[in-house]
């Protein structure tokens, strides 16, 4: 690969990932607030009696199960994988970034860029999904 083709990925690709991980997250965002719309009170109730049965205040859901419930068409899932979707886009971002100072040779922004992305991985892998 010349180094060429490396700008062309990094300056062309680079937008065009965002967008569709955007677009891809407004289209699940979007057909979640519909199935709340069409679905809710009754989703809620459900999700209220699994609280209420578990005990706790909030179900943890792994990602299995998460995919299932969007599947079903529950509303708080689709929501959720909304979200996660739009995460990726500050990740993507200083992912591409990372890469970029990276092959210039900024050791210093490489440095930094690296800390913020593996602080935003970290922060993702710990938190819970819904």
């Amino acid at each position: 690969m010349t180094e060429q083709d490396e700008d062309r990925i990094l300056r062309i690709w680079t937008p065009i990932i965002l967008r569709v991980s955007v677009l891809s997250s407004a289209v699940f965002l979007l057909f979640g607030l519909v199935e709340m719309a069409l679905v809710a009170p009754a989703s809620y109730v459900a999700r209220f009696h699994e609280i209420q049965t578990s005990g706790r205040l909030a179900i943890q859901q792994d990602w299995g199960r998460l995919a299932r419930l969007a599947i079903e068409g529950r509303p708080h899932a689709i929501l959720t994988i909304g979200l996660l979707v739009l995460t990726l886009v500050p990740l993507g971002r200083v992912g591409f970034t990372f890469v970029l100072f990276l092959k210039e040779k900024d050791w210093a922004f490489t440095a930094l860029t690296a800390t913020v992305l593996l602080l935003l991985l970290v922060g993702v892998l710990l938190g819970r999904v819904g």
